[in-house]
């Protein structure tokens, strides 16, 4: 049975949900008006009194307006800063709420079988940060969903996934997205080097202010300054600051040799690709090098099978707050651990030492070590050994060296 993925782009002011399976073209995006493209759905909920039915989105602000029941808005941010909310007498907990409306998303794309939950569901928000991560991973526990179930990305890097989704010609050179949402205006250019392996990916952003008078003469030549001296293959114009049809000149540049388009479900669809691209047996070409990845692959230089070959703990392009790794070794040598750091790019690393000190004198090959590092931001790594001996023939001290180390 083909995996089944589920995207969700979310804010303050409302939320798109798109599903996708292998057997798919395209992800789908969920229309709340059947044979129209109304995406977004409002982040509230509304309950009627004596009832305990939620209702939320578009029929949850109808409710509210002509009953004027329970309503309440803006669940992220509320959420965030955990306030309650009261109505008759019971107390309720934002972050609770937002769990409730995020569930009823799920319940929208179709299913088969007995499991109604994803096998990958991806958050998207704006700006995804430890306290989004936080919340979103109480979401998980709250909907008893495995962690590695979910993943979590920025816009920027549901862009990512979205652009090199898509046929090579529109993605054959740089890829520019312009964000105009709440009066501000950001753009986004997708880059990549094709000569390494795999090629990797980065996002040079402008922010402006939102355009307050003569928006078309003042946004082509925002679009001149930012093209200039570079080959765009593809635009994309996301958010409703595009609504109206004010761009005339401003449309005439976007569109001398390349492909422009325009829509608002681009980062839920991108979430559902960057599902896809995550599986085990998928062929993602790229890396992406965002503020919150890694920029160096780390590892351990170790003999197999008598030939001398690298052991990755930390792969480049992981993102800090999800990566991760541990692996077990045999002791060869200076009681030391030997880390190679390696950018992506280059076929140059840099070697630092680990050392073990007070660690038991022992026989060659009779110390094994149990090694795991993990991030503590996108420019440090926390390691940790601890000494297992050797099985019943030495047994270990169970002894521990931590390490922060700044890369």
């Amino acid at each position: 049975m083909a995996e089944r993925y589920i995207g969700i782009d979310l804010n303050d002011k409302y939320a798109m949900i798109s599903f996708y399976t292998q057997e798919m073209s395209e992800p789908n995006t969920i229309s709340m008006v059947t044979g129209s493209e109304v995406y977004q759905i409002p982040v509230s909920l509304c309950k009627k009194r004596e009832s305990r039915q939620w209702l939320y989105g578009e029929e949850a602000k109808k409710s509210a307006k002509e009953t004027g029941s329970f309503y309440i808005d803006g669940l992220p941010q509320k959420a965030l800063a955990r306030e309650k909310v009261e109505f008759e007498g019971t107390v309720y907990e934002s972050t609770e709420l937002l769990f409730v409306f995020l569930k009823k998303l799920l319940l929208l794309p179709p299913c088969t079988g007995e499991n109604i939950w994803p096998d990958k569901l991806v958050i998207t928000t704006e700006n995804m940060n430890l306290e989004y991560r936080k919340l979103f991973g109480l979401f998980a526990e709250w909907m008893q969903m495995p962690s590695e179930r979910m993943m979590l990305l920025d816009y920027r890097e549901s862009f990512y996934y979205y652009a090199f989704s898509q046929p090579a010609e529109i993605c054959l050179h740089d890829v520019v997205l312009y964000y105009y949402m709440a009066g501000k205006l950001f753009y986004w250019r997708l880059s990549r080097d094709k000569k390494t392996v795999p090629q990797v990916s980065s996002i040079e952003e402008k922010r402006y202010d939102g355009i307050l008078k003569d928006r078309d003469e003042s946004f082509a030549e925002m679009i001149a300054e930012d093209f200039a001296g570079k080959i765009i293959s593809s635009v994309y114009l996301i958010g409703d600051g595009f609504d109206g049809e004010w761009m005339k000149k401003s449309l005439a540049i976007l569109c001398r040799g390349r492909r422009v388009f325009m829509g608002r479900n681009l980062f839920c669809k991108g979430a559902c690709y960057a599902a896809a691209a995550k599986r085990e047996d998928a062929d993602w070409p790229y890396i992406y090098i965002g503020d919150n990845e890694l920029r160096l692959n780390i590892s351990l230089k170790v003999e197999n099978k008598g030939k001398s070959e690298f052991l990755t703990l930390i792969t480049a392009g992981e993102n800090w707050y999800e990566a991760g790794g541990e692996c077990e070794v045999i002791l060869n040598g200076s009681p030391s651990i030997e880390l190679w750091f390696q950018p992506p790019k280059s076929m140059e690393a840099s070697v630092r030492l680990l050392e073990l000190t007070d660690l038991p004198k022992r026989k060659e090959r009779t110390t094994r070590l149990r090694i795991s590092a993990k991030p503590t931001a996108v420019d440090r790594i926390a390691f940790r050994i601890m000494d297992m001996g050797f099985g019943e023939i030495v047994k270990g001290t169970e002894k521990v060296w931590e390490y922060a180390v700044i890369i």
